[in-house]
């Protein structure tokens, strides 16, 4: 029995289940991914419509404009770039005000660089365009309505989610990811997201875990209970054994994270973005072989 779930029996029962899945379907390997050859760009710099709870644009500050995305990619060319930004009231990212710069920048790349695209809910035109320039796109799958209403305060559905999903699917190579916790650390849609998943087919599978994060509706929230989340990655192992399943880079730090790394790796995750170091001792002494990536774990 694992010693951080002491007391938990059914979940290290779930955990060595999830384990074996992962051994007969993969080889002895696990990628543990250092982003920095991804800079993430923001079409539309610190701004966003939307104020969602448990972002509040924060994560966009984080992010180059596309001033600053010009100067840091003209001083040293980047392997891959992450284009995303703050969404309209629809839930999308508007590239169309913005197709040019990134057909520019587009025309700029060479050999192996690539695109990954973060933009929302998009349909037509825009998501044509979309297709068109990206060597992949990252969509977030929400499988409940009301934490869409909650968390993003559009009036879209999960149903709407999953339709452009669908149609993404048909032109693109898409990477969807699930938000552990998204409603303020409480599950609900992960669930019926993965059944989504499981009904309309999936290639590879990415996983980030809700932060509290100061300034925002959420922010006196709690991360999502840290065994519950350890379950729904197992039982994701389980319920999809063959397609590579990653642990992203966002979710909470300190002892919570060191805790949860460690057990992704025995809920049979294939790759880590940025690992803790009880986790690599815990990889090595399971005989897995490690790789490094330098890129987004999706790419």
């Amino acid at each position: 029995m694992n010693e951080l779930l002491a007391g938990h029996s059914s979940l290290n029962e779930l955990l060595e289940t999830a384990w074996e899945v992962r051994n007969r379907h993969f080889p002895s390997v696990i990628q543990f991914d250092y982003p920095e050859g991804t800079p993430a760009i923001s079409l539309t710099g610190a701004d966003c419509d939307l104020n969602c709870s448990h972002c509040g644009g924060h994560y966009l500050k984080g992010m180059l404009d596309k001033p600053k995305a010009e100067q840091k990619l003209a001083r040293k060319p980047a392997k891959s770039c992450l284009i995303s930004g703050g969404c309209n009231h629809q839930g999308t990212v508007d590239t169309g005000k913005e197709i040019a710069w990134v057909q520019n920048l587009r025309e700029q790349l060479t050999g192996n660089q690539r695109i990954n695209m973060h933009v929302g809910l998009v349909e037509g035109e825009q998501l044509t365009q979309v297709a068109q320039l990206a060597d992949v796109v990252s969509f977030d799958i929400v499988g409940d309505d009301q934490t869409i209403r909650e968390v993003y305060h559009i009036n879209k559905t999960a149903y709407d989610y999953e339709q452009c999903y669908q149609e993404l699917c048909k032109h693109v190579k898409v990477i969807p990811h699930i938000c552990i916790g998204l409603r303020g650390g409480e599950l609900g849609h992960e669930l019926k997201a993965l059944q989504m998943l499981k009904t309309n087919g999936v290639d590879a599978l990415v996983f980030i875990v809700f932060i509290p994060t100061k300034g925002t509706h959420y922010e006196n929230k709690q991360p999502p209970v840290l065994e519950q989340t350890v379950e729904l990655l197992a039982r994701a192992r389980i319920m999809f054994p063959d397609i590579p399943i990653s642990l992203g880079c966002m979710r909470p730090k300190g002892s919570y994270r060191a805790k949860l790394d460690y057990l992704s790796v025995l809920a049979g995750v294939n790759r880590l973005v940025i690992p803790t170091s009880p986790t690599k001792l815990l990889v090595k002494r399971k005989g897995l072989q490690v790789t490094l990536g330098e890129e987004c774990c999706i790419l």
